[in-house]
């Protein structure tokens, strides 16, 4: 099973999560950050139905799979601002 992990991180001013070197938006407060982090963690947990996924890759090649709903990854949040005081 894949693992998402979600940091909680100053950003730009501010706070958000990151994952896999990806920023969410940039929130006002830590909590905001936590917050949002959790959500999303939680809805990428959550199964849909089978369909087929069309994504381009970094070389420009298109691929083709096709994705079962229930197979969703663990998610967890990892305050690292927290961590670090």
């Amino acid at each position: 099973m894949t693992k998402v992990v979600y940091e909680i991180v100053e950003h730009d001013g501010g706070w958000a999560y990151r994952m896999d070197g990806a920023y969410s938006e940039t929130f006002p407060t830590h909590s905001d950050a936590l917050q949002a982090a959790r959500i999303a963690a939680a809805e990428q947990q959550v199964g849909d139905e089978d369909t087929e996924i069309n994504y381009q890759d970094k070389s420009g090649r298109w691929h083709e799979e096709y994705s079962q709903g229930g197979d969703r990854p663990e998610a967890e949040v990892v305050d690292i601002a927290a961590a670090q005081k």
